[in-house]
């Protein structure tokens, strides 16, 4: 039996429309007709949605369909690059604005230091650092480097200032002045709690993914 006809049938044991079905995992009715009838395959993460939704394991869904996992191999391998891109996507443009940042302030901005600084330090900057944080704390593919991008938007955020003012002030001096650490702090609080937030709302989704199973599981005979 192919994964179209399992689909079918294990959707049929729970007494769960198409429509139903397509509503409760985000897709189209036709998609799921088309995945019942083999017109395509659905990838790995809605594999496991539908098996969760049908009440069976994935075992008894993929069973000796070497076809479809085959499939599933290869979607797994696209999803996973295509997050492993998000992120190096989400580092560059946190350095492009980075280096924005710091190009404003010497092509002019930094006749206006105070503006410069209310606007980029405590504003622009910190929100950029805060709406990157909530992207990576969703994102369980960071493991154990989610909590080390703190360090990164701390050295980001310590730096504006280095190479904006403190730079200024050397070239006026004439001396050499180091980075301090702490001017990490504001960058590393920002990211904390964009990391906190990103946690948490991911982590909610998950519990109403979790509680509407149940619901479905209690409501089948």
């Amino acid at each position: 039996m192919d994964i179209g006809q399992r689909l079918k049938e294990a959707r049929k044991r729970a007494k769960i429309t198409q429509e139903t079905a397509a509503e409760r995992i985000g897709v189209s009715r036709q998609t799921i007709s088309n995945w019942e009838n083999n017109r395509s395959y659905p990838d790995i993460l809605y594999v496991i949605d539908l098996s969760r939704l049908y009440n069976i394991s994935l075992d008894e869904l993929l069973k000796e369909d070497e076809k479809m996992m085959a499939y599933l191999a290869e979607s797994t391998d696209v999803v996973k690059s295509r997050k492993a891109l998000g992120r190096r996507l989400l580092l560059l443009t946190d350095l492009l604005i980075w280096m924005g940042c710091i190009l404003i302030f010497w092509l002019g901005a930094k006749e206006n230091a105070m503006g410069y600084s209310i606007l980029f330090l405590h504003i622009v900057f910190p929100v950029v650092i805060f709406v990157s944080s909530i992207f990576v704390g969703k994102d369980d593919g960071w493991n154990a480097y989610k909590w080390l991008m703190l360090l990164f938007f701390g050295v980001l955020y310590m730096l504006v200032p280095y190479a904006t003012f403190s730079m200024a002030n050397m070239r006026t001096f004439d001396k050499v002045n180091l980075p301090q650490l702490s001017a990490m702090l504001p960058g590393i609080l920002c990211a904390a709690a964009g990391i906190a937030a990103g946690t948490l709302v991911e982590r909610r989704k998950k519990r109403r993914e979790s509680q509407k199973d149940q619901r479905g599981s209690f409501s089948r005979p």
